[in-house]
């Protein structure tokens, strides 16, 4: 392997996504904060972030849904489903 070379390139600029993690992760690292693990940082900002993508894909935050809708299980896709394999149907509830 050659050394690196110090100083021949310009540090690459940081997009601004880019630039909010590794804040965030510095941040996380002043005050002593897990970052990986069950309780890490890393796994409750995919939860978060998926949470808030689900709010933003169906419109509503979780648990509440319109009014006029009959159940208010509308964003963990189980509710009965009617397939008709050739024949027949049957309930599927999943």
């Amino acid at each position: 392997m050659s050394p690196r070379k110090s100083g021949s390139k310009p540090a690459r600029e940081l997009s601004p996504e880019q630039a909010a993690a590794a804040a965030m992760v510095a941040e996380a690292k002043a005050r002593g904060l897990l970052l990986t693990g069950p309780d890490g940082l890393l796994k409750l900002f995919t939860k978060t972030a998926l949470n808030e993508e689900m709010t933003e894909h169906l419109g509503h935050e979780k648990n509440q849904a319109d009014p006029d809708r009959e159940s208010t299980n509308v964003r963990n896709g189980t509710r009965p489903k009617r397939p008709s394999p050739g024949g027949g149907s049957a309930r599927l509830v999943g």
